[in-house]
């Protein structure tokens, strides 16, 4: 409320309305963008279905709710993904992981985030990231997704390459969206690649089904086995690729719908405490999920919804079916939209200016991250200690 008035006017209290937030909007670029973050998605899940023999059911139905309250919380393509270094390691050593040891590592993860949360020690932990730190971690990022991409479209290089070129002539049209037509494309190439497709798609079926409780079976061993092996070495990517480098990139993108690092770590407990009990995977928020989604046109939390209910849908009515259904999306396609995704977040790195310093710890820090999250940001934070105290020249 504001006193200020002019001498002749008279003296009644001026109110301040405060500017609502943007809402969710669900139009064709919402529709469009609510995949860009396929490329993420579809193998871990289809690993997790086949090679861990995990319940597919509880998979998407655990990460579509997920997906649908972030949708209407955040209202910005803020995305759910599965947590990647829990994935791959248990993808790894699927000999010797068992299903209760990843969701053992999903309470873990949950407890974990929590407490870094309501303490806010995530808050003082992320004060310590400067800008060039910060920029370094969301470019690495950027680059690890280029170079997955480009990884999944050598499976089929000519399909690849003529969805690089169509996703590059529509990447920017407001009528047709690139996205739609990448997914028909690869619908369409699909039945050349897998010549028992039509065999395989009749065994699709309909039936409904309901997540079950899954702690009840969790032993102790598994959670001890799923902490220590899963959830503890997942700690520094959360940290650096879903909480600082989300942070910057929504803040960045979205100013006027901010989220913080406290925000996002409270999140990242309560997604997990969802997920695990009803047999779902590790879940958490990523900045080249973000990245995806708006480079295909989501600008809203719309987006996040859309796959949301279309996944909901599949897991209650097709789980059954799930690792024949997503076939439809060939790998060389899904890696387009990867290296879309890292393309996006790696060039939304141009406010660092012009400083050496700042310059060089960005590139060290992007380098290490396409190795180590955790350890890009433990470099970067004493290269940018010693830089800023003029200790060394560079």
């Amino acid at each position: 409320m504001s006193l200020d008035r002019s001498p002749n006017e008279p003296l009644t209290p001026r109110v301040t309305v405060p500017v609502p937030r943007p809402g969710n909007l669900y139009n064709r670029m919402e529709w469009a963008g609510a995949f860009g973050d396929l490329g993420t998605l579809i193998p871990f899940v289809v690993a997790y279905i086949t090679l861990l023999k995990m319940d597919p059911l509880g998979i998407l139905f655990s990460f579509a709710i997920c997906q649908i309250a972030a949708g209407f919380y955040y209202r910005t393509p803020i995305p759910i993904q599965p947590m990647k270094a829990i994935g791959s390691s248990a993808i790894t050593h699927a000999a010797s992981i068992t299903p209760g040891m990843v969701i053992g590592s999903g309470i873990a993860t949950s407890v974990l985030w929590f407490i870094l949360g309501l303490t806010n020690t995530i808050t003082w932990v992320t004060r310590l990231a400067t800008k060039p730190i910060v920029c370094g971690i969301v470019l690495g990022l950027g680059l690890s997704f280029v170079w997955q991409g480009a990884k999944m479209m050598d499976s089929n290089w000519p399909l690849a390459g003529l969805a690089l070129a169509v996703t590059f002539a529509l990447l920017n049209s407001p009528k047709v969206p690139a996205m739609a037509v990448l997914l028909l494309l690869g619908a369409l190439a699909t039945p050349f690649l897998h010549h028992d497709l039509s065999e395989q798609l009749s065994r699709i079926h309909l039936g409904f089904r309901f997540p079950s409780f899954s702690l009840a079976s969790l032993s102790w061993k598994e959670l001890l086995q799923g902490t220590l092996l899963l959830a503890i070495p997942q700690l520094p990517l959360t940290l650096g690729n879903a909480v600082i480098a989300m942070t910057a990139e929504n803040n960045k993108l979205f100013p006027d719908r901010p989220v913080s690092s406290r925000k996002l770590a409270i999140s990242h407990g309560l997604i997990n405490a969802v997920s695990a009990p009803l047999g779902g995977v590790p879940l958490c928020h990523g900045a080249g999920g973000m990245a995806g989604h708006v480079r295909f046109g989501a600008k809203t939390g719309g987006a996040l919804i859309i796959l949301g209910v279309i996944l909901l849908l599949v897991a209650l009515f097709f789980s059954d079916s799930v690792a024949i259904v997503l076939k439809i999306f060939p790998e060389s396609v899904l890696g387009v939209i990867l290296f879309f995704a890292g393309a996006e977040l790696a060039r939304g790195v141009k406010d660092i200016g012009h400083d050496r310093n700042d310059i060089y710890v960005m590139v060290v820090v992007a380098g290490f991250a396409l190795w180590n999250m955790g350890v890009a940001f433990l470099i970067g934070l004493i290269l940018d200690f010693i830089l800023r105290r003029g200790w060394i020249k560079v």
